[in-house]
Formats: C-alpha cells, structure tokens, sequence
C-alpha cells in the first residue's frame, strides 16, 4: 500500500502517472486482481477483507488525484512561462495593404490627365447599340459587332466594349468645349494571356468649336504622357483605321525592356504598342449633332500598361488573386 502511494507522488509526468494509473485501477491492474480473490476467502473474513480493500482503493484515489491536480499545474505554469509576452517589447508590424496593380495604374494616369484639366466621366456597363456602336460610326457590318466579341443580352442592350459611349453620351448632353477622360471596365468574349473577358480602358476626349484641336495637339499630349508613364522612351505613330477616328494611329513606344535592342517582349521589333488615337470622325459629330467642331480621341488598355510596368507576363495572373503576386506591390 505504501509503495503504491510513493509510486503516485513520485511520478515525474502526466504520462508517467497515467502508466501507473492502469497499473493500479486498471481492469488487469493490482486492486482487480485482489478484489478477485474475494470469492476465495471464508465468509466472515470477506467483510473485513473488502472493507480494506476500498479503503486502500480510496487513499489511492486521493493519491492519484492530487498527484495529477500537481502535475497539470505544473504543466500549466511552464506552458504560460513560455508564451509570457513582455509587453515592454516591440510588437511585430502589421503587414500593410497596397493598391491591386490595375488600380495603381489607373490612377497614374488619371492623375496625369485631371492635372491638365481633364475631367472624369462615367457611364453605364450596360449600353445600347446606338452608344456603343453606330454614334461611333461602327456599321451593320463591323466585325466588332460579332456576337464572338461582345455579350449580348435577349432584349438588344449589351456589355459594353468600350468606354467610348461615355464619349457620346458627355457630346449628347454638353456642348464644346469638352475636355474628357472616361476611365472604367469593359467586356468582351475573350480569354487568353493578353485577353480577359473584363478589362479596363481609359479613354479620352478633347473637342472645340472651330478647327483649332489638330493631330499636332494629339500628338504632343500623348507623346508626354507615355514619357511621363514609362520615362524617357521614344514613340512613333503608325497609320492605323478605327472607324470613329480619321486619320487614326496606333502608338508605339520604344522597348522599355531592351531599349528598343529588339527582344523576345517586343517580338525583336524594339517597338511596344501601347494605345490608338486619331481625330474624331465627322460622322460621330453627325451623330451627336455637333457642327463646326474639331477633337480628338485615344484610348488605352490599364492592363497593359501595368503590365509593362510592373513586367507581369501573363494578364490573367492579374486577376487570380494570389497573394504571392499581390504581396509585391506592397
């Protein structure tokens, strides 16, 4: 009996005096196997003899009890000594946020329009044909019309695929001068490494009464900002066709990547097209019942801009959310 209790208050661990618990008050354990010889003593001698026994199994109860009540708090106490905070110390910083890469660009370039007084307007995703397509001098015809590229809804109105009817919409309730950008997203049934079915534009608009705005205004203005975006770059302007501008151009800038050396980015041309551009077709005046005026018009993808910028590969990953990406723009 003795040895029994020795053994519990000396047990160094929980897990110790949990072996030496199945020892004793196991089913195969010490008090079983004497209780087991109950059924072997004389009958006035079991009364006496199982008395004992509870008895012995009781302060070996109270052994135990009091035994494991010590140990867990001794476990307890090295467990809050080892998470002790000293609150005089420094606490880790916080992880801060930043803006997603599209909106950072975003606003790069809105900022640079709105300091030369541009204002920002926007319109409904959710256009209709005559604002997204034919006030844009966009016929029948025009494969940009195909149900491949743009989404459709049963009643006619669409997603729209560009942000050029805020364009209409801001000739159609103001008068000249106008002096716009129209940042937001667009939609279009496309889906690759340098397509996503959403994306952002940012167009802009400039139109007076008069002749006065020419392609010299448009070419001076846009060959600033690309610097302003990229550094100092060289850009050129190649003869290109969209039906709401005449003549239009598509711009390039020189490779920010090899410096115009020619490399895999740049298809070894040394050249990155960035944006299209021209002064606005009289037939969208027409449209907008404008006369006597003169503007011009650009637009541009922010994905490819922060892509350039920030020399992400494929656009899809800007839209994947992976906080390994994301965490780089912190």
């Amino acid at each position: 009996m003795e040895d029994l209790k020795h053994r519990i208050t000396a047990a160094a661990d929980l897990a110790e005096l949990e072996k030496i618990r199945i020892e004793i008050f196991g089913k195969k354990g010490i008090l079983a196997s004497r209780f087991a010889k109950l059924k072997e003593i004389p009958g006035p001698e079991k009364k006496a003899y199982a008395e004992g026994l509870n008895r012995q199994k009781e302060e070996l109860t109270q052994a135990f009890e009091a035994r494991k009540a010590a140990l867990e708090r001794e476990a307890l106490e090295r467990q809050m000594a080892a998470e002790a905070l000293d609150v005089s110390l420094y606490g880790k910083l916080h992880l801060k946020g930043a803006l997603h890469p599209v909106r950072e660009t975003m606003d790069r370039i809105v900022e640079y329009f709105t300091a030369l007084n541009f204002a920002v307007e926007s319109g409904p995703m959710v256009e209709d044909d005559f604002h997204n397509f034919e006030a844009l001098n966009l016929p029948k015809h025009h494969p940009a019309r195909d149900m491949q590229d743009t989404f459709y809804f049963a009643d006619g109105t669409l997603l729209r695929t560009h942000t050029s009817p805020v364009q209409i919409r801001t000739m159609m309730r103001s008068k000249p001068p106008i002096r716009i950008i129209a940042p937001g997203a667009v939609f279009r049934r496309d889906y690759d490494l340098t397509h996503t079915p959403m994306f952002h534009q940012v167009e802009g608009l400039v139109v007076e009464e008069g002749d006065s705005v020419s392609f010299a205004n448009l070419k001076w203005i846009l060959t600033d900002f690309l610097r302003h975006m990229f550094g100092e770059v060289e850009v050129r302007f190649r003869p290109s066709f969209f039906p709401f501008t005449e003549p239009s151009a598509e711009v390039d800038i020189s490779c920010i990547f090899c410096k115009g050396e020619g490399c895999r980015v740049c298809s070894r041309t040394g050249w990155l097209e960035v944006l299209g551009c021209g002064v606005v077709d009289p037939n969208v005046f027409e449209a907008v019942g404008y006369k006597n005026v003169s503007g011009y018009a650009f637009g541009l993808g922010v994905e490819r801009f922060a892509m350039l910028l920030h020399r992400i590969p494929d656009l899809r990953s800007l839209f994947e959310g992976d906080i390994r990406l994301l965490e780089q723009f912190r």
